[in-house]
């Protein structure tokens, strides 16, 4: 089946080669663990925990990161095993043309641009917020209307967008130059989160610990249908915070907080020994990460009951509760650089999934041609900045910000399927990094991201079908009449295992009509 076309993992690797198309091999273990915790550590450490354990979990928030972690763990292992044996760009995107075929992997792939641009554009606006008030404790004001909204039209975010153009800047001179400055600005982000960890820990009062795990309350459901979850309407369940089920539904928030790991994967081209390196950055940047929102929790639930805790800005009025508002500042200045990070990680990400798109023809080709300089698809970038510094700046704050998590989940969910299905299609492969208790533990991790996609918001699933359906009028009116697997089946999988040879220098410029000649021949 034409739409089921599988791209030979050897012809993917081939790709990577080619001159006009090749990404700088510059990071190393630590680039990639540094990436992974940039783009992790972000917006949750600074809101989700004290809102989650404000309405869901009380002191048991720190259950529910583990859990959360567990869960993530799950498909981290997927990731990582695929990865050291794909090492491509383009991270799940590539899995899935490589494992399920070309419709499932333009699936996935669109899936993880949603993710990808509206996560950047939601954390702009969340940096954007902390930027003026940083400012604004130094008597300086943006007008209303230049700040963030929650109004369709009327408002246009200027420091958000002035964030992602100075960004895209520096992403294009290059990606060793993206991680120095992701390294300092990470640096800055880890000293202020232990920083907090370290001085809350003189503040902690243990009887805010009891009770670690508080009495169940039943809350009264919404009489908006399409506020509602998912999983709500098919079990007819009533939702719930605190006791057992608070804590699991804590769980599902604050996984969220986790998300970006994955973003690791897409730099698989740019890594020197990505085969060693890859499962050492995505498993290695979780788990310090993990190590981090635990000891975030203990200390603000320890420092403040978690019935008064302040769920829009926890840490600083925990602190300010203690007589230290000077503090206040020292975290909004932490989230500034911390939020930075997130967002020109997740830029990086986006552009390496569209080049991997580009480059196997299923969008226009000319934007994945790399400049020689630098290393990196200069077009791309340009193109991607421009998109996400527009969705900052005049998307509503608040509005889109689950519809990252359902890109994520469905992508994470394709991804753990992948790795059985390949294990079966290719037992030949080279998989330096193999996830144990396959396919067991695979179909767990898969179980668990349906499961959570089904507890999101029926508005967001209606979001998410509408952008599916865009999605394949694109495929099928382009992608599918373009792709370079289609249109050359020595690509396809069974056909070009084993051949190393790639169309791609000969498929642009000059070299085009004897792609063509070549094509005709099949």
């Amino acid at each position: 089946m034409r739409l089921l076309r599988t791209k030979s993992i050897e012809a993917s690797i081939a790709d990577s080669e080619a001159s006009e198309f090749q990404l700088k091999k510059n990071l190393s273990a630590l680039d990639l663990t540094v990436f992974g915790i940039g783009v992790i550590i972000g917006a949750g450490i600074f809101t989700v925990t004290g809102r989650a354990a404000h309405t869901m979990a009380g002191p048991a928030i720190v259950i529910s990161f583990l859990i959360g972690a567990f869960c993530c763990g799950l498909a981290a292992l997927c990731y990582a095993e695929l990865s050291s044996a794909v090492p491509v760009s383009g991270s799940a995107y590539t899995f899935s043309y490589a494992t399920m075929g070309e419709l499932i992997a333009w699936i996935v792939g669109w899936d993880l641009l949603l993710e990808l641009i509206l996560a950047a554009g939601v954390v702009a606006q969340g940096w954007s917020a902390y930027f003026n008030i940083l400012f604004g404790e130094w008597g300086l004001k943006l007008p209303d209307n230049l700040q963030g909204g929650t109004g369709w039209f009327t408002h246009f975010d200027i420091a958000a967008f002035g964030l992602v153009a100075v960004l895209t800047c520096v992403i294009a001179t290059g990606i060793k130059e993206s991680m120095r400055v992701n390294l300092t600005l990470v640096a800055v982000k880890l000293f202020i989160v232990l920083f907090i960890i370290v001085m809350g820990i003189q503040y902690i009062n243990t009887s805010n610990y009891t009770p670690f795990v508080p009495p169940a309350q039943h809350l009264e459901s919404t009489s908006d249908t399409l506020k509602r979850p998912l999983w709500e309407l098919m079990t007819g369940m009533e939702p719930q915070a605190f006791g057992v089920m608070g804590v699991i539904s804590g769980a599902a928030l604050v996984f969220f907080a986790y998300i970006g790991f994955d973003v690791v994967a897409t730099t698989a081209e740019e890594t020197r020994n990505p085969k060693r390196d890859l499962p050492i950055g995505i498993i290695g940047s979780l788990a310090i990460c993990t190590i981090l929102y635990v000891s975030v929790c203990l200390v603000i639930t320890g420092m403040v009951s978690y019935d008064k805790i302040d769920p829009k800005g926890a840490l600083a009025a925990a602190f300010r509760d203690h007589g230290h508002p000077g503090y206040a500042q020292i975290i909004a200045a932490g989230a500034v650089a911390g939020l930075a990070t997130v967002v020109m990680t997740l830029m990086i990400g986006a552009t390496r999934v569209m080049y991997a798109m580009s480059r196997d023809g299923l969008l226009p080709m000319g934007m994945a041609r790399t400049n020689p300089k630098t290393g990196t698809p200069v077009p791309m970038t340009l193109v991607m900045g421009f998109i996400i510094a527009v969705a900052a700046a005049t998307i509503p704050i608040g509005e889109f910000e689950e519809m990252v998590n359902i890109g994520t989940l469905s992508a994470f969910f394709l991804v753990s399927l992948a790795v059985p299905v390949l294990r079966k299609k290719r037992p030949d492969l080279e998989r330096p990094f193999k996830v144990p208790g396959s396919p067991v533990l695979p179909w767990v991790a898969a179980a668990v991201c349906l499961y959570l996609m089904l507890n999101l918001p029926v508005e967001t699933w209606l979001r998410f079908v509408v952008w599916l359906l865009i999605g394949f009028a694109i495929y099928f009116f382009y992608g599918r009449g373009h792709s370079r697997v289609g249109r050359n089946p020595q690509l396809q999988g069974g056909v070009g295992d084993g051949v190393y040879a790639t169309d791609l220098d000969t498929s642009v410029g000059d070299g085009a009509e004897a792609l063509r000649k070549n094509e005709r021949r099949y």
